[in-house]
């Protein structure tokens, strides 16, 4: 069992370089597997497209919120990959298979989108503004210019006074902003971090 557990991670991750979206396919009366956890962190680091597909669904047993409830679960424990649209299907009933279909091309065209340099920077200001950056030391996070430099998946970079400064959680938040605004469904959002005289540094 545990060599063809190997062996099938192996062929995943061959699969994840080949391709540009990755559908994950989850068994919906067994649930997320720990395998499924380290599959779709291998995807989300190699910044490709992902669509969560929970099969089965016509054997979990229904009641009130069920799906709402089951998709609240699988957010919890990938919420590294909260950009990611999750379908519920049954492959035997024939229910929304098609939908998958189109929810790829609908997120291997996200990758490709690219922010205008104008509306990002508009975006950043207003995101600096309803929250102020952070600060160490009496210095505060400074933020002067931000463009997108790549798709496959939508690279940033940004301009800043010190790299110490960015915080996680602030970059989150910006990118969380970037995604209320631009969309990006289904694809990860890789930043770069440029302070004059430094090397690049990536963060997402």
């Amino acid at each position: 069992n545990d060599d063809i557990e190997k062996y099938s991670v192996v062929r995943a991750v061959a699969a994840i370089e080949r391709c540009d979206v990755c559908v994950l396919m989850i068994d919906g009366a067994e649930g997320l597997s720990e395998q499924d956890k380290k599959i779709a962190g291998i995807a989300h680091e190699a910044g490709k497209g992902i669509v969560l597909v929970v099969n089965k669904w016509d054997l979990v047993p229904k009641e009130t919120n069920t799906m709402r409830d089951f998709k609240r679960l699988l957010q919890a424990d990938l919420q590294f990959m909260s950009y990611a649209p999750i379908l519920f299907i049954s492959v035997k009933e024939k229910q929304r298979v098609k939908q998958v279909i189109d929810t790829c091309k609908t997120v291997s065209e996200n990758r490709s989108l690219r922010v205008p340099t104008s509306q990002l920077n508009a975006l950043i200001q207003d995101a600096v503004l309803m929250k102020q950056p952070p600060s160490d030391k009496g210095k505060r996070l400074k933020i002067y210019y931000g463009t997108q430099i790549g798709v496959k998946p939508p690279l940033f970079s940004f301009q800043i006074n010190k790299r110490e400064l960015m915080h996680f959680s602030y970059s989150r938040y910006i990118e969380n902003r970037i995604r209320e605004s631009f969309g990006f469904e289904g694809t990860s959002i890789k930043f770069i971090f440029r302070e004059k005289g430094d090397r690049d540094e990536f963060i997402g």
